[in-house]
């Protein structure tokens, strides 16, 4: 009798536990699959979106394992939902091949100027890069850019540099011509044509406020908003930068939405994390760095480099842009 009213009590207590998992797995998935944004934490708990869908699927299966049908039938549900959205990124997608100028794009945050000026150009160099875009660039890392050579491989330029975090800059091997391409925004974000051989692109250097400031989310919620949709039959565009956001957000989806595709989604590359860097576990690390290219381009290749001195890996793109 003892021992049937223990077994009793642990399966309780284990019934209790997995209702408890679930509850939290549960509404963690609402914040993905609704869109829900609103607060500093709704923001930062979409981002681990990959975490949490292989938290569910673990659950639902161990539910199921011990027989706790209605939990694990729900959690197992929901997990696979979150999976079909998730998956694909690790997968290379099917791509034509393009026809027109191959193009490489690079962005990296510069950590408000503490980025190894040597190590930016060396990978500029490495990787053959048309056009850099730069997030969080001050004076003094303008200067130390110079110094090491940046001008030599990347002649054209478009800087809105400030001390802190809120510069931004594009430099390119071909010409350029300042764009406006957002609203005001809370921090600057560069916008040119580069003048290509044969075709023209748009580039933007993106980088919407963290939502995950004290004062939450308001501000990433209105940059992110003002970032250029894709317009059809207008000039091909690319979004280059430190978005903030990964691709479970419900702003960046907003983007893709309108004739973007993510470069790193593309080769199979798009849960690759891209902050923090140096191998860090907390916070776990995401890829909130992006290239966002215009559809009409066929993505070649992505990369995610370490830069020495930032926060954040630099990823690079090449893409084939269609002839004028």
């Amino acid at each position: 009798m003892v021992d049937i009213e223990e077994r009793r009590t642990r399966r309780k207590g284990t019934t209790f536990l997995l209702v408890l998992a679930a509850i939290a797995f549960l509404l963690a998935a609402a914040t993905r699959l609704l869109g829900l944004d609103g607060t500093r934490y709704l923001a930062a708990t979409t981002a681990l979106t990959p975490y949490f869908t292989a938290a569910g699927v673990v659950l639902g299966g161990l539910a199921l394992l011990l027989r706790r049908w209605a939990v694990g039938t729900v959690t197992s549900l929901v997990a696979v939902v979150l999976v079909a959205a998730v998956a694909p990124r690790a997968f290379p997608d099917s791509r034509p091949v393009g026809v027109g100028r191959a193009v490489t794009v690079m962005a990296a945050n510069l950590l408000v100027g503490r980025a190894e000026a040597e190590a930016v150009v060396a990978a500029v160099r490495a990787h053959d890069v048309d056009v850099l875009a730069m997030q969080e660039l001050t004076p003094e890392m303008v200067l130390d850019l110079e110094r090491a050579g940046l001008d030599e491989v990347l002649p054209h330029r478009h800087f809105l540099d400030e001390p802190g975090g809120s510069g931004s800059g594009l430099a390119s091997r071909y010409p350029l011509s300042p764009r406006t391409l957002t609203p005001p925004s809370t921090l600057r974000q560069a916008g040119a044509l580069v003048d290509l051989p044969g075709a023209d692109l748009e580039v933007l250097s993106v980088h919407p406020l963290p939502p995950v400031v004290d004062a939450g989310p308001g501000n990433w919620l209105r940059d992110m908003a003002g970032l250029p949709e894709r317009e059809l039959g207008g000039p091909v565009r690319v979004l280059a930068g430190d978005f903030n956001a990964t691709l479970d957000h419900a702003g960046l989806r907003r983007l893709l939405n309108s004739g973007y595709v993510d470069a790193a989604d593309q080769v199979g590359e798009g849960l690759n994390p891209t902050w923090p860097s140096g191998g860090a576990l907390w916070p776990p690390p995401v890829a909130i760095d992006h290239v966002l290219v215009d559809d009409r381009c066929p993505v070649e290749d992505f990369e995610v480099l370490d830069v020495p001195g930032s926060d954040h890996r630099a990823v690079v793109t090449r893409f084939v842009v269609p002839a004028r």
